[in-house]
């Protein structure tokens, strides 16, 4: 096996649970007390919103956009969701809402929700690069390709016996290229490469230093192996990190799956109404 295949996680390792990551549910108003000293990072597939057969199906549950919406305004703007879907996805997925938001896995953001989308600098992935990644799609029906700009999704949850091969082509291109700067992120059913210049990490930490979020305490919500980068840093923040469908290492928490996610969120604004009152 060509060692930068057998160095890759596939699903099965990704979200095995790890035996020494904590039990604990997050309770609302235990961890976040204040929400005007608190700025609210959160994923979406798999986090927010249920995984589906494919990314165009997936769908914004009832009451979930009143919920951020009003979060957004108890925080005064400090409310970001944080993607590796481009922001024209994003706001697609959430129309006619938008919200402020980190996307292409930090290659771009969007600091409030009436500015203009802010650049990251990330530089984008080589054309002809794309091209030989974007052919592995024709490895087997059910492979989905999806160009997200910055990176590139090959989705397999409707081709689950494709994943090594999948990743087998990938490793074949990488040991082509060996000096190309790219990034493999292995997922839930999908095999995403981006540019290894920017990650999820490095836009949350752009995010942190903007208004209205900096100084504030952050804690961020994910679920997948794309989103460890952030888990690791929320200490360098003060923040804290909960994990969704398994419990990851260094988190505060762990949700069972996005309804708990969503529930969690909408008691966060009774807690806080709650503590208001005398």
């Amino acid at each position: 096996m060509n060692q930068d295949l057998a160095e890759m996680p596939l699903e099965d390792d990704i979200i095995r649970e790890d035996e020494a990551a904590p039990e604990t549910v997050p309770v609302p108003r235990s961890l976040v007390p204040h929400l005007s000293e608190s700025a609210i990072l959160l994923d979406i597939d798999g986090t927010l919103l249920d995984l589906m057969p494919t990314p165009r199906e997936v769908w914004v549950p009832p009451g979930l956009a009143k919920t951020l919406k009003r979060l957004l305004e108890r925080t005064d703007g400090a409310l970001a969701l944080v993607s590796g879907r481009s922001l024209n996805d994003i706001d697609l997925i959430f129309a006619p809402d938008v919200f402020p938001a980190v996307g292409g896995h930090g290659a771009e953001m969007r600091i409030e929700v009436d500015s203009e989308a802010v650049a990251a600098h990330a530089p984008p992935m080589d054309k002809e690069l794309k091209r030989r990644l974007a052919a592995i799609a024709k490895l087997s029906p059910g492979i989905l390709l999806e160009d997200k700009g910055y990176s590139l999704a090959l989705h397999y949850r409707l081709a689950p016996h494709a994943e090594k091969a999948i990743y087998a082509a990938v490793s074949l291109i990488r040991a082509d290229l060996p000096n190309a700067p790219i990034e493999v992120l292995p997922g839930k059913c999908v095999c995403e490469i981006k540019h290894s210049g920017f990650t999820k990490a490095s836009g949350v930490r752009e995010l942190m230093t903007r208004e209205p979020f900096k100084g504030r305490r952050p804690f961020f919500i994910g679920d997948d192996v794309t989103d460890e980068s952030v888990f690791a840093i929320m200490p360098d923040l003060d923040g804290l990190a909960f994990s969704v469908g398994r419990r990851a290492k260094g988190v505060a928490g762990h949700f069972d799956a996005p309804s708990d996610v969503r529930e969690f969120l909408a008691h966060l604004l009774d807690d806080e109404r709650d503590a208001s009152l005398p």
